[in-house]
């Protein structure tokens, strides 16, 4: 398991991960990205941004980075940056599978991905992922799988997987909507050859949307390696858009709102790696804080309060715009 690399990492940020789905397309569905990245969402600009990013990640002990086939030119970006750092051995990178990008480098698109889960959509990608990435693609997951996905059920489909992963390539998937519990139970049941094919899962779970934290903790207890997305909520609970109990909690502590949300994940018994997805070195570094904040059972009881229903939740998040 590629993540046993990080069990021997001492920093403290060592279990937070950076997630490239903010910078490696001009569009994206964050709040407050406008500001963020500015006007030049040239390919070269956001090349030197996710370069920077990840020059100051690294510095920083983080140790796993997190792309996707459809998080535009991200692979891309991070090939170039590894090809460039050959003494950086120490990291952990994983990608994904499933969405193909179809937005041409615009933030005007009317689709800017498209799903399938199907075993030639894999073998495409798996191809395009290797062609960029090589050797040093670690893991590979299936993006977000939910209930009725056919890569649960497809034989053929679990058949290649199994392969690359008795090749060397550790095999996990994602989880994204109202039934993400659902979703990771049904993938824990997934076997090849009486072995269980999956062996990590990366879901949504943040101070709003909490539904899969028993299957995660089950998911946990089964030995796969459990990786946390939109901590912050596609930047609900940052600055300006928090809720007025985080921006008081965090008050309390003299910390960002965004330290506090990731903080309390980070907490949770079953995460293995919390993803930040910055847009910018100034909030990666105001997100790291979160693995030094201390923050005491009344604090967490109040921000507990936060979470809402899980349907209302994605319905919300399914209506941001693309920025």
């Amino acid at each position: 398991m590629p993540f046993a690399r990080l069990a021997t990492a001492t920093t403290p940020t060592c279990h937070i991960g950076l997630g490239l789905a903010a910078v490696g397309r001009p569009g994206y569905i964050n709040l407050g990205r406008d500001q963020d990245l500015g006007a030049d969402r040239s390919v070269e600009a956001l090349r030197e941004r996710t370069h920077e990013l990840l020059d100051a990640a690294y510095a920083q002990g983080v140790r796993y980075f997190d792309a996707a086939r459809s998080y535009g030119r991200s692979e891309e970006f991070l090939a170039d940056w590894l090809r460039a750092r050959p003494g950086v051995d120490d990291i952990v990178v994983g990608s994904k599978w499933g969405y193909t990008y179809t937005a041409d480098w615009s933030t005007e698109a009317e689709r800017h991905e498209i799903k399938d889960h199907g075993l030639a959509t894999y073998e495409r990608q798996r191809a395009e992922s290797d062609a960029l990435l090589g050797d040093r693609l670690d893991l590979y997951q299936i993006h977000s799988v939910t209930p009725d996905s056919p890569a649960l059920t497809d034989k053929d489909l679990h058949g290649r997987l199994a392969e690359a992963a008795a090749g060397g390539l550790t095999v996990g998937f994602s989880t994204s909507g109202p039934a993400q519990a659902d979703a990771i139970r049904a993938a824990l049941a997934v076997t090849v050859d009486g072995e269980p094919l999956f062996r990590t899962v990366q879901s949504t779970y943040n101070l709003l949307e909490t539904s899969a934290a028993p299957a995660l903790a089950e998911a946990h207890d089964a030995g796969l390696t459990v990786i946390v997305k939109e901590g912050m909520a596609n930047g609900r609970l940052a600055g300006p858009h928090a809720p007025d109990a985080l921006k008081t909690v965090a008050a309390e502590n003299s910390l960002g709102t965004d330290a506090v949300a990731l903080a309390h994940v980070l907490r949770m018994p079953w995460a293995g790696v919390v993803l930040s997805g910055a847009a910018t070195t100034a909030q990666l570094a105001s997100n790291l804080h979160a693995a030094v904040v201390d923050l005491d059972e009344e604090q967490r009881s109040r921000l507990a309060a936060l979470a809402e229903e899980p349907t209302a939740y994605w319905g919300h998040r399914g209506q941001l715009p693309w920025h």
